[in-house]
């Protein structure tokens, strides 16, 4: 399974990217404007300075909702570095969107997606991945988890070469079960990807070995 960092902080993404296990970014407006990231030019460059972090696929998303707007976000985006992936939201004109891009050699990533019947069109229409959100789907009262399960299964099924991208993650067990699950890629912030660092066995233990160390050194020292 993938890491993609879900985030348009640059800190961020340089801080994963440093770990070595990171595969790739994906952004949104939101996160986008929470960068203070506004205006058409400031947001290509803001795309090619995290293209220049990662070497690994980039989600930048258009913002128009319309087949034609789409089209023409979505080539001034992929022509900023080969590693972009154009976003594309799950409506009636982003699958005909996708379907042109796909086309055209232009690489997708179908987001706001919330159910199988999305997936099979995100699929049918030829996107590089689906993005569900495990999280959302959770907030009302629904499975996310299982959501995924689902898409893994009728993916392998039906042979569709769609990778599935988890999004909206939370925590860290979102991650586990996702792998375990069999998701092709997790998107998430920085925080559930640390955590994953984390254990008080790991803490005890380091802790353990390092006071024996320092007994080793003192008694060495003594001799």
């Amino acid at each position: 399974m993938k890491f993609f960092i879900d985030t348009a902080n640059l800190a961020q993404i340089r801080e994963a990217n440093e770990l070595g296990i990171l595969d790739g970014v994906t952004t949104n407006p939101s996160l986008m404007a929470k960068e203070g990231i506004t205006g058409e030019k400031a947001t290509l460059d803001h795309y090619k300075a995290i293209c220049e972090i990662v070497d690994g696929d980039i989600s930048a998303e258009v913002l128009s909702t319309d087949f034609k707007g789409m089209v023409e976000e979505g080539q001034k985006l992929a022509a900023i570095h080969p590693n972009i992936v154009v976003k594309v939201p799950m409506i009636k004109d982003g699958v005909k969107a996708i379907k042109w891009f796909t086309d055209n050699g232009i690489r997708t990533n179908c987001t706001l997606v919330f159910s199988a019947g999305q997936a099979i069109l995100a699929a049918k229409a030829g996107a590089t991945y689906v993005s569900p959100f495990i999280g959302r789907v959770d907030d009302i009262s629904w499975d996310g988890l299982q959501l995924i399960e689902q898409l893994v299964h009728i993916y392998d099924v039906q042979n569709y070469q769609t990778q599935i991208l988890a999004a909206s993650i939370r925590n860290p067990m979102h991650i586990i079960k996702c792998a375990e699950i069999g998701a092709d890629v997790c998107t998430c912030p920085l925080e559930p990807i640390v955590a994953l660092l984390n254990h008080p066995l790991t803490d005890s233990g380091l802790k353990k070995f390092l006071q024996d160390a320092e007994k080793m050194k003192t008694a060495v020292a003594g001799q």
